[in-house]
């Protein structure tokens, strides 16, 4: 009986390993999610959704105004945004909002809001963020919009409302 146990015992492994997947594809599997998982994170960040390249201009927007370049922020701008500022309007309205809410300490993601609008002053592709912020002097909604030109985002607009702002 021992042997008659063993026999059958032996075959079990057999059977479940056939009805499993073997290891090796099982691996396989896993390595094809994790890859694709991956690549999905590459294309877009973990800001809801916002493309890496938005997060970028955005982030390289805020070092611009910390660090008081603003003539940075008017030349790499879209044309929508020259159409609507001067360089010395767009230095000027920088150095009043710097004056009234101070640095940008930290900010949450309120919403990001991808368009793709066939006429209009933000004809193709459009991204418009908004940000709950804190700054030095009081809290606020930053607004960047974005536009995209040969394949690269632009800042068109960028729009702070605060009760500091008053």
């Amino acid at each position: 009986m021992t042997e008659a146990f063993r026999s059958t015992r032996s075959k079990r492994p057999g059977l479940l390993r056939s009805f499993f997947c073997p290891r090796s594809t099982l691996g396989l599997l896993l390595l094809t999610l994790a890859l694709v998982f991956i690549a999905n994170c590459g294309l877009r960040s973990e800001s809801r959704g916002v493309p890496v390249g938005v997060e970028a201009v955005i982030a390289g927007v805020t070092d611009d105004i910390a660090a008081e370049r603003y003539e940075k922020i008017y030349n790499e701008a879209a044309d929508l945004w020259k159409a609507e500022l001067t360089l010395e309007e767009t230095v000027s309205v920088f150095k009043t909002l710097q004056a009234k809410l101070g640095k940008m300490e930290n900010r949450t993601l309120h919403s990001a809001t991808e368009q793709h609008n066939s006429g209009g002053p933000l004809k193709g592709n459009a991204f418009i963020v908004s940000y709950q912020s804190r700054f030095q002097k009081g809290e606020g909604m930053e607004t960047f919009t974005l536009v995209e030109r040969d394949h690269q985002w632009l800042l068109a607009r960028y729009f702070v409302n605060s009760t500091a702002l008053k």
